[in-house]
């Protein structure tokens, strides 16, 4: 496993400690206002990372942004994953007329881009977090069904495969002894670029107020809630942006994004 590899999965695994910790191990709710403390620069006064405009601490606010941030990406890629391979495992097996519709609803759905279908939805019901993994997941589920209906199609019609079926074995059987371990590599590498795709999606959403508002603890919004004061404070918006950085980087490199290079 190369370096970039394993930086990627050490900063996912320290993203997902902090998730799951939540803003609690900082001492201070990320809604909480203290007009006393506005802008307070890091280090002081208790706050590790200062305080916002409001003066809400920064590090609780940003510890609540990734578990909203993190927690929908996991469940937009899960739904995502889940709809995909299943289509994808269908219609390549199946072959004929069901692989065409399937192939066809998916064209459909890529001749809308993904980004304008989210938007739409979130304009018909803003400020929702369902609305949001409704339009991710939608965006996401055609990548996991193109490669899994190609991979399946040559697995299928592979020896291998062939003879397990005329030694009676099912296609449970096929299933998990020769589809899954087929293509379970390339799902989790389109997995972790989705969950990419996701919290980039989610922060720019938030920066242009169509995603989640404030007073929600979400990076877009703290972007965009701290830039009439970057001059002031630039470390309260430097913050959210290197956090948004360090999350995206982090699932590219355990991706095994240099492998593409």
């Amino acid at each position: 496993m190369k370096a970039l590899r394993i930086a990627g999965i050490a900063g996912l695994t320290g993203l997902a400690i902090a998730t799951v910790l939540g803003p609690d191990i900082t001492g201070y709710d990320p809604a909480r206002q203290d007009l006393r403390a506005i802008l307070v620069p890091p280090g002081t006064g208790g706050h590790m990372l200062g305080t916002d405009h409001l003066g809400r601490d920064l590090a609780a606010r940003l510890l609540g942004g990734a578990q909203i941030t993190l927690g929908l990406a996991g469940f937009a890629v899960a739904s995502a994953a889940l709809l995909g391979v299943s289509l994808g495992v269908v219609a390549g097996w199946r072959g004929g007329w069901v692989d065409r519709l399937f192939g066809l609803f998916s064209d459909s759905v890529l001749a809308l881009p993904g980004l304008l279908l989210v938007l739409l939805l979130a304009a018909i019901h803003p400020n929702s977090w369902w609305t949001l993994y409704i339009g991710l997941s939608l965006t996401l589920w055609v990548e996991f069904f193109r490669v899994t209906r190609v991979r399946t199609r040559i697995v299928v019609a592979s020896p291998a495969v062939e003879a397990a079926e005329l030694l009676g074995l099912g296609k449970w059987h096929v299933l998990r002894r020769h589809l899954v371990p087929d293509f379970a590599d390339q799902l989790l590498t389109l997995a972790a670029f989705g969950a990419a795709t996701v919290v980039t999606a989610l922060a720019t959403l938030g920066f242009i107020s169509v995603g989640l508002r404030p007073p929600t603890p979400e990076w877009g919004v703290m972007m965009a809630e701290m830039m009439p004061s970057w001059r002031e404070a630039p470390w309260a918006i430097a913050a959210p942006v290197l956090c948004l950085a360090f999350t995206v980087l982090s699932l590219r490199f355990a991706a095994g994004v240099e492998e593409e290079r």
